[in-house]
């Protein structure tokens, strides 16, 4: 189904290159990322007074990379993650005629594409948890296969100099951030099969016929002509309406259903993140509400319109709110109950907020006081 060495190659072809900096230099800002990483163990840990459970989760590796290994990186997850979905397909595709060529052939052409996205995004990312990640002969996982901490060494710098910002500050900015995601996997040890749990749930659900997706993608096509043409009239159009797409509407009920539960999930690990790392600043980065008002700056209107169109079409503007209702729903909580209050969140799958205790995050209270 996927040609993953395809989509490496293509991948890396195509990524832009990064700033330009001296060997000298190249090595400093890796060492310095590195050094903020640790430090930020301590800060992350104290501010948000969760230790963590497992010992070999904390000492999962943090890996400075550029470009392409972001793009190995994860490419290695991806295949990790769909396994059971690309197997389905495998099993189906074996049993058919001419599903071999087929597979070949498509496996070609979506290698290309997943590539073309990985490109993209390459040049995009600052840092990443991977929660999934195995562990390679080019980039290790944790001791015990788990997870790994990667900074984007090229992007970091990048974005410090664009912004022009302190450098050491934002460095340490962004490291506050990835290590708060590698905070909550160690010290919420049911966390990380909780969520492949509910993404593999998801992935089964996906039905490979034909005739059923081929039926699906009517109606969508139909749903989203009516939203457009309800627009045209003058006709009000809910929130979620406006930013349903293709991909939504051929889900499933079923997947819906899990995809709101995956979709609150993330808005509070995001959202979490960025609360700590702004409520830690003050006390260690000197220029913190500078870097953030910079920050949120870029992110709403740095975009050109090829750009934001991508964005658009991978989901990322998603992931936008997710970060600012995420951390509007930990602000809340954590001004309301204190922060061992909010920890209550990570007791168990039952405490985490739905979709709609993420808007209304009274809501999630008043359950936890019921």
């Amino acid at each position: 189904m996927v040609d993953w060495n395809l989509a490496v190659a293509t991948a890396t072809r195509l990524v832009r290159p990064g700033p330009e900096v001296s060997r000298e230099g190249a090595r400093a800002v890796v060492s310095e990322l590195r050094r903020h990483a640790k430090a930020s163990e301590e800060h992350v840990r104290g501010f948000t007074r969760m230790q963590p459970d497992r010992p070999s989760e904390s000492d999962t590796p943090v890996l400075v990379v550029d470009r392409p290994g972001w793009v190995r990186a994860n490419v290695a997850g991806f295949r990790e993650l769909l396994s059971p979905l690309l197997e389905k397909v495998q099993e189906r595709r074996s049993g058919s005629p001419g599903g071999a060529v087929l597979g070949a052939v498509g496996g070609k052409v979506t290698g290309v594409e997943v590539g073309m996205l990985l490109s993209f995004l390459a040049s995009r990312v600052l840092g990443q948890y991977e929660t999934f990640a195995p562990a390679t002969r080019e980039l290790p996982g944790g001791a015990d296969g788990s997870g790994r901490l990667l900074l984007v060494a090229p992007n970091i710098v990048h974005v410090e100099r664009e912004l022009e910002v302190d450098p050491h500050d934002f460095r340490l900015w962004v490291c506050l951030h990835e290590e708060t995601h590698r905070t909550q996997f160690a010290a919420v040890p049911w966390l990380r099969d909780h969520i492949q749990g509910e993404i593999q749930s998801f992935l089964g659900e996906t039905d490979m016929d034909p005739s059923t997706l081929l039926e699906r993608l009517r109606e969508a096509a139909q749903s989203l002509s009516g939203s457009r043409a309800q627009s045209a009239e003058g006709t009000e159009q809910t929130a979620e309406t406006e930013r349903a797409g293709i991909a939504e509407l051929v889900q499933t009920p079923t997947q819906r259903e899990i995809l709101g539960r995956l979709t609150a999930v993330m808005s509070l690990l995001e959202g979490h993140a960025d609360y700590v790392m702004d409520g830690v600043g003050p006390e260690v980065v000197p220029s913190v509400a500078e870097i953030r008002e910079k920050f949120q700056k870029r992110r709403a209107t740095g975009a050109g319109r090829l750009d934001q169109a991508l964005r658009k079409l991978l989901g990322l503007d998603a992931k936008l709110r997710q970060y600012r209702e995420g951390e509007r729903f930990v602000r809340a909580v954590v001004e309301d109950l204190g922060m061992d209050g909010f920890n209550r969140v990570w007791t168990s799958p039952n405490t985490l907020p739905t979709k709609s205790e993420i808007s209304r995050p009274a809501d999630w209270v008043a359950r936890m006081r019921s």
